[in-house]
């Protein structure tokens, strides 16, 4: 008796819904489905569209048919950085393509950062090392790069190592200064550093540079890196994608852009 109930009883149970779920339920549910996949498909193709716009825009610059982007005035680009990811650093024909695009466009001091010192690893061998003339007021590390047709580009190699590590060797430098001072008597007064004290030993201890007018960061993450925050107090950072997907366009876009800034200094 007990099994003809239950064989009675199923087809009821076949024909509706699971109790927990009303029929507004599972329709409110399709509704809610259908609008995020809509607008999924709508960001993928926004995206897809932006891709186009951003690739067309940099072959109409490449090829010079936009005339403001034809004569680039980079009076105010004094130093350029460029900050890539370690993994798109080992890509060494990707950054001398993009060294040599910065010289044909006038660019003459730029400095190469990667966390991991893979840039350092790739380009000190081949550097001279020379610090004549006005180069070696810019660089603790430099090298005078000469391309077949293009003037000569002066650049500096900088690591993660140059960051946390070269501010605890100042402050150990000016932290032993003081000690070696007058270490007698109860006239001794606390220690005041200014920020002209810190860059002097910065640059003692090789850690020292100039501030980069312009900063180029290479890479999936959006920000510099661990480039020294000490070099980056007026510097303006655009994030430029992937290294791999680099254009000429691109880099020209950024450097108009940049030209066109106008920064304003407070006190």
């Amino acid at each position: 008796m007990r099994e003809a109930f239950v064989a009675s009883q199923a087809p009821i149970y076949m024909n509706q819904a699971p109790p927990h779920m009303s029929r507004p339920s599972i329709i409110l549910k399709l509704i809610l489905g259908l609008i995020w996949g809509i607008i999924h498909l709508a960001i993928s193709l926004f995206n897809i569209w932006s891709l186009l716009i951003y690739n067309l825009e940099c072959y109409i610059i490449s090829s010079g048919l936009l005339r403001k982007y034809r004569y680039l005035h980079l009076d105010r680009l004094k130093y350029l950085a460029i900050v890539v990811d370690s993994k798109e650093a080992k890509n060494t024909v990707k950054i001398r393509q993009l060294l040599c695009w910065l010289s044909t466009m006038g660019v003459k001091y730029i400095c190469l950062y990667d966390i991991e010192g893979v840039l350092k690893k790739s380009f000190e061998p081949a550097m001279k090392g020379s610090r004549d003339g006005k180069a070696g007021e810019y660089l603790g590390i430099s090298a005078s790069i000469s391309h077949s047709g293009h003037k000569d580009l002066v650049i500096e190699c900088v690591s993660g190592s140059d960051g946390k590590e070269g501010i605890a060797k100042a402050a150990s430098l000016l932290c032993s200064t003081y000690l070696n001072g007058d270490t007698h008597g109860d006239g001794k007064k606390e220690p005041t550093f200014t920020e002209a004290d810190m860059a002097s030993a910065l640059k003692a201890v090789g850690c020292g540079g100039p501030e980069p007018d312009l900063l180029l960061m290479y890479g999936p993450a959006r920000c510099h890196l661990g480039f020294p925050a000490w070099r980056l107090r007026y510097t303006e950072i655009m994030h430029m994608g992937p290294l791999k997907s680099m254009k000429y366009g691109a880099i020209v876009k950024a450097l108009y852009n940049f030209s066109k800034k106008y920064q304003n200094y407070g006190k």
